[in-house]
């Protein structure tokens, strides 16, 4: 889209400062009001709006995004939403092993039984792994304290929390991203533990990437940073 605007700036919205194009308010693709309460997040997506040139470029404000997402889907899909993130418990990559080969085994130890650990202080549940296909069931306890804690955050938190999880396949990966514990390149590592091996088999270092999985891999690890930006930019406890 062609840029249509000159002049970007703050204004009072219902919830909050709103964005401003020439002096009107921006809307999400839903047609709501694009505000938040946290001045910092405002201030950063006007740089966003601002820093565009002759087209504007949404995959360039993932700011932006991420309060679209907030305020659209997550304002009127959180309860289903809340039961997508719930079945990543039973199905969390980091739960999942591999006996063989054994420097697989050991990579995914390494990589991932300090986040269980994490999870079991933090949520007071230790959660089980397998090395088989079929499927776990985590504790009762270990999904209602994982609940109460979902359901506790803010909508904002709450975005940035159903973004990661996917990304990394993982819900424990996902609150401890969200509760500032696991930063997005210890994420991003964690979430490619048997495709950081494999990439060492085929000697990834001197012959190159994939160049598809490059793209993606660089998709992604934009998307953790703009999570961990939007974070940073909220006022107020996780």
């Amino acid at each position: 889209m062609k840029r249509f605007y000159k002049f970007v700036s703050l204004g009072d919205g219902k919830k909050g400062c709103s964005i401003l194009l020439d002096g009107k308010p921006v809307k999400t693709p839903s047609r709501n009001l694009l505000e938040t309460p946290h001045m910092d997040l405002a201030n950063a997506i006007l740089h966003e709006w601002n820093g565009q040139g002759d087209k504007i470029m949404p995959s360039e404000m993932p700011l932006t995004q991420l309060l679209n997402t907030c305020i659209d889907r997550v304002g009127s899909e959180r309860p289903a939403m809340t039961e997508a993130l719930m079945k990543y418990l039973d199905t969390d990559l980091i739960c999942y092993r591999a006996s063989l080969p054994p420097e697989m085994a050991a990579a995914q130890q390494a990589a991932w039984d300090p986040w269980l650990g994490w999870f079991e202080k933090e949520f007071g549940v230790a959660l089980a792994t397998t090395i088989d296909l079929q499927a776990l069931k985590q504790p009762a306890a270990a999904h209602n304290a994982l609940r109460e804690y979902i359901e506790g955050l803010d909508d904002d938190r709450f975005t940035v929390l159903q973004v990661v999880t996917p990304l990394c396949g993982s819900i424990v990966l996902g609150a401890a991203f969200v509760r500032a514990a696991l930063n997005p390149e210890e994420a991003f590592a964690c979430a490619r533990v048997e495709e950081n091996y494999k990439a060492g088999l085929y000697d990834e270092k001197t012959y190159g990437k994939d160049p598809a999985q490059e793209k993606k891999d660089k998709a992604e690890m934009a998307d953790l940073d703009a999570c961990a930006k939007y974070l940073d930019l909220l006022s107020g406890p996780d």
